[in-house]
């Protein structure tokens, strides 16, 4: 009797789809298979095999069983209970997964082998060509360079027949990790944080610890001690290291590289399709056994998962915003679980839901209080801007200036914080007041003086700064309010014109080999005083960087951002944490109007202890994460009217359940975006409630008309 297989494909689509199995085909659960939808063959995978019953409809057979590796058993868990976590349809989880398979594989490579026979003419070059092959295959360029002769000595042996051609597929190679090589030395606290994570992993099964060392500590160190150990115990165990931003990625990788003499795969938005194709090819077939990669790495296909690390596992990075909404933190511990692999969430600023789950012995928790080898936490001082305002028209307070003078005249390096890219923020008209905006969206327009141009950072609009107003048209009228990394930069180097000043953001890096490039010019003491956003205020190492001046450290505080202090302080504590990391102490300047605020308080004597124990109970009071849970509905359509009724019949259609709250629907702080109009639901829980239930089924409750969309987004991080 023929099967029936469930068929998931990579589209928004609720459930899988039901094909017949032709004969003979062989499928197994995880197969690749090409499935007919409508006129077309589109790729899925096989999620559920049965025995066809009599009398079914017919159905439309498999195209064919696709020559890919198979999703393993605990990836195609993972995928679907992801999708049920975040209320969306499985398709949209399965797309992130089969990214990789889904890029063509690199087209065949040329190479040359020796036949066997002997060249009729055996000159010293054909001889020297011959012993360079020595029973292996090469490209004819690559022979001809070893062999120190030209390309028509390889083609005189191919035609002669002394040589073939051959066409092979193109391999990554993946070299095995040496498990000899000896580590760092490790200090007592260290050594005693490495020593549990290795009894963690010696347990065996799903466990999850909290590495909570402060910055410059070495949990770097420690985790890959761990990841030694998993790789130690089994020849098969693979390790998965996830990263917040590409530009840490390449100084991690390059400490995998000498811990275990061998490169990591590398999976970020940044690696070429081709190389994407070949990391994942080589982690389904278990070849490539270390990952360091961004957070959509979770979704790669490993075929023996041991261990997973989340460093900086509080960055708000690591939540994934458009699309398939996730936060890749909590699907980490998740995919932990189902792969029965330990799981390492490292920081200096933990989150406050991970500290909750430290705290009451849910997680191990293994502290770093102290710096590694001579190294000590710079001084923090608060400068009340109030009492010491910066000169007119500039942006650095007397204090600074006079400590950056003092650090530039001792040979060190300065760090000046502002997480604000561009030139500034707001562009208006003193004659009308008009604020520029994007068209069709409620964002503000950015300068950006390096390019001439106004950008939104929402959209990605961008044009040229007009002379007018496009307003009143009133000529040379538009004024730039506020700072942003290039104006702090034009003021440094207008206050030390013999500085060498550089930028380091998202405008000036632009992709993993220029901030490879900034970073070592850092490191290399070639740049007097960076300017950076939060690019640079994390996971860097700087030898002669003894000074952080913080530009606007109340600009996080701002707005109704729930984890508005929770996000001040860990990005404040980290960006300070950039000083004095060597031998030279450091110390770390913060300009603020609300020198008061608990966050500045805990800054300033470094008790972080004594603001996460005030900020979670606020939140226990409030019953927010995480002592409850939160989820936001986002709606959005092109006609007001029309988006306003369906807004109201979903909240009509609501559930009514015990400890559910609903806010909502109303206009979102952004409004419009790109010629749309967004509205907000926002849901409180308790933590009794299965939210992700809950919203899966008001979901189902209601069909938005096609101009409406409708987004889902689990434990939200961004209330705009």
């Amino acid at each position: 009797m023929s099967r029936i297989a469930s068929v998931l494909l990579p589209m928004p689509l609720p459930e899988a789809f039901d094909y017949a199995e032709p004969e003979g085909m062989g499928l197994e659960v995880g197969d690749q298979v090409a499935a007919p939808l409508g006129p077309r063959l589109v790729r899925g995978v096989v999620t559920a095999l049965r025995e066809a019953a009599g009398g079914n409809r017919p159905l439309k057979p498999i195209g064919a069983k696709l020559e890919e590796a198979p999703l393993p058993p605990g990836t195609l868990e993972f995928v679907q209970w992801a999708a049920r976590y975040a209320a969306d349809v499985p398709g949209a989880a399965l797309a992130i997964a089969l990214r990789g398979a889904r890029v063509p594989k690199p087209k065949p490579e040329r190479v040359v082998a020796a036949t066997g026979q002997a060249p009729a003419r055996p000159t010293a070059a054909r001889t020297k060509v011959l012993e360079t092959l020595a029973g292996t295959q090469m490209s004819p360029a690559d022979l001809a360079r070893a062999a120190g002769v030209s390309s028509g000595v390889i083609k005189g042996l191919v035609d002669e027949g002394v040589l073939a051609v051959r066409l092979v597929e193109a391999q990554a190679r993946f070299d095995a990790p040496d498990l000899s090589l000896p580590g760092h030395a490790l200090n007592p606290s260290q050594a005693a944080a490495a020593k549990g994570l290795v009894a963690m992993l010696g347990e065996g099964g799903f466990n999850v610890a909290l590495l909570d060392g402060v910055t410059g500590s070495g949990k770097t160190e420690v985790y890959l001690e761990a990841a030694h150990a998993a790789l130690a115990a089994d020849p098969q165990a693979q390790v998965l290291i996830l990263l917040p931003e590409i530009a840490l990625t390449q100084a991690v990788i390059g400490r995998v590289a000498t811990r275990f003499g061998a490169a990591p795969g590398e999976w970020h938005s940044d690696i070429a399709p081709p190389l994407r194709r070949q990391v994942w090819d080589g982690v389904a077939s278990g070849a490539c056994r270390i990952v360091v990669g961004a957070r959509s790495a979770l979704f790669l296909p490993f075929r023996k998962l041991a261990l997973i690390v989340v460093d900086e596992e509080h960055d708000s990075s690591y939540k994934q915003e458009e699309g398939f909404i996730y936060q890749a933190r909590d699907l980490a511990v998740a995919r932990g679980k189902i792969e029965e692999a330990a799981v390492v969430l490292a920081s200096a600023t933990p989150s406050l839901e991970s500290l909750r789950n430290a705290e009451t012995g849910r997680y191990r928790w293994l502290r770093l209080i102290s710096r590694h080898g001579t190294a000590q936490l710079p001084d923090i001082t608060l400068i009340d801007l109030r009492d010491s305002p910066p000169d007119k028209g500039r942006w650095l307070s007397p204090p600074l200036v006079e400590a950056m003078t003092e650090t530039l005249a001792a040979g060190e390096q300065t760090l000046l914080f502002l997480n604000r890219r561009g030139y500034a923020p707001l562009v208006l008209c003193k004659s009308c007041g008009e604020r520029l905006t994007a068209p069709d969206t409620d964002s503000w327009l950015v300068e950006h003086r390096y390019s001439g141009r106004l950008v939104c950072h929402l959209t990605g609009f961008s044009m040229p700064k007009p002379e007018a107003c496009p307003h009143c048209g009133a000529k040379d009228s538009l004024v730039s309010i506020g700072p942003g990394v290039e104006r702090v930069e034009e003021e440094a180097r207008a206050l030390f014109p013999d500085a060498r000043v550089a930028v380091f953001s998202s405008d000036t890096v632009w992709d993993a080999k220029e901030a490879r490039r900034l970073v070592a010019s850092m490191e290399d003491g070639e740049i007097d005083i960076l300017v950076a956003t939060q690019a640079a205020a994390k996971g860097h190492n700087f030898p002669k960087l003894t000074l952080v001046g913080v530009v606007d450290a109340d600009l996080g505080l701002r707005g109704g951002d729930l984890r508005a202090a929770e996000r001040t302080y860990q990005l404040l504590a980290q960006a300070t944490g950039r000083a004095g990391r060597r031998d030279r102490p450091g110390r770390a300047l913060l300009q603020t109007y609300a020198p008061d605020h608990a966050v500045m308080q805990a800054l300033k004597v470094q008790d972080r202890d004594a603001f996460t124990e005030t900020e979670l109970n606020e939140r226990e009071l409030a019953g927010l994460p995480p002592f409850g849970r939160l989820a936001a509905v986002i709606l959005s359509g092109p006609d007001p009217v029309a988006l306003d009724t369906f807004a109201r019949g979903m909240a009509e259609a609501a559930p009514n359940t015990e400890g559910v709250r609903i806010y909502g629907p109303a206009d979102a702080p952004l409004a419009l975006i790109r010629g749309r109009r967004r509205k907000r639901f926002l849901v409180q829980a308790g933590r009794g409630v299965d939210l992700s239930a809950y919203m899966a089924a008001w979901r189902a409750r209601v069909r938005p008309p096609g101009a409406i969309r409708l987004a889902i987004d689990m434990d939200p991080y961004s209330f705009l």
